[in-house]
């Protein structure tokens, strides 16, 4: 078993590659917001300007299978795939779930079936915006949303003491080469992976798509499993990973 790995495979099949628990499992959530899925995204429009008029994938939906996409099955692998609660405090696992804004109020609730009783809202602020379709308003959209979820004791914490926001400010990722439309931020998660895990700790992504958390994982010196079901994303992260990772890793 490798330190890093990405599996092109559906996370319900977790028991198939003996992958060990984790401290913290990260994961960008499907959000099923339908064929419209690229308004607000510059790639509505060829070469993401509007005055030339629409691209092949305006009026299009993100991934064919994000209607597929069952919380209780992922909640169900989460609630499994995370370390058991120690006794000691400051020692405990959580989960970060990316998610539309409405989709926080269902995860929070149906969490709560799964033993992850206790949240944290949060939001993770731009300075920019990508809703090119709502420029004529007078207030557009700069942020995106998330939800902390855990057991009982809180969370690992490691930031010396000091106290976090919980609005995060989210820094443009100018190094990774974008080659999925939800892309996270890698300095964005290797702020989050360092606040919750120490060295050593392992990360899951059920939901891999680009690998940049398995990426900013390893950057941290954390053991990080993903699972991505689409092979062109999946052949595509892992190129990405296996140019940035140090030979240590592999051996």
């Amino acid at each position: 078993m490798k330190d890093v790995e990405l599996f092109n495979d559906h996370f319900q099949n977790y028991k198939t590659y003996g992958i060990p628990k984790a401290q913290l499992i990260i994961a960008d959530i499907p959000y099923n917001i339908g064929k419209n899925a690229y308004g607000s995204n510059p790639s509505w429009y060829i070469d993401g300007d509007n005055s030339n008029g629409e691209s092949e994938l305006a009026g299009k939906e993100f991934f064919d299978t994000d209607k597929d996409f069952r919380i209780t099955e992922f909640l169900h692998f989460c609630s499994k795939m995370l370390v058991k609660e120690p006794k000691e405090k400051g020692k405990s696992p959580c989960m970060i779930v990316f998610c539309e804004f409405e989709q926080q109020f269902e995860l929070i609730q149906k969490a709560k079936e799964y033993g992850l009783s206790n949240y944290i809202n949060l939001v993770f602020r731009k300075n920019f915006s990508a809703q090119v379709l709502k420029a004529n308003m007078k207030v557009v959209g700069n942020c995106e949303y998330g939800v902390l979820l855990y057991r009982d004791k809180l969370p690992k914490f490691n930031n010396g003491g000091r106290m976090v926001f919980n609005c995060f400010d989210y820094p443009r990722d100018t190094d990774t080469p974008r080659i999925h439309p939800t892309q996270k931020s890698v300095p964005l998660l290797e702020r989050l992976i360092e606040l919750f895990t120490d060295a050593g700790d392992t990360v899951i992504d059920p939901c891999a798509g680009s690998g940049t958390t398995l990426l900013a994982a390893a950057q941290c010196g954390r053991k990080a499993y993903g699972f991505e079901i689409k092979k062109k994303f999946y052949a595509d992260a892992n190129k990405i990973i296996l140019s940035r990772m140090q030979p240590r890793m592999f051996v």
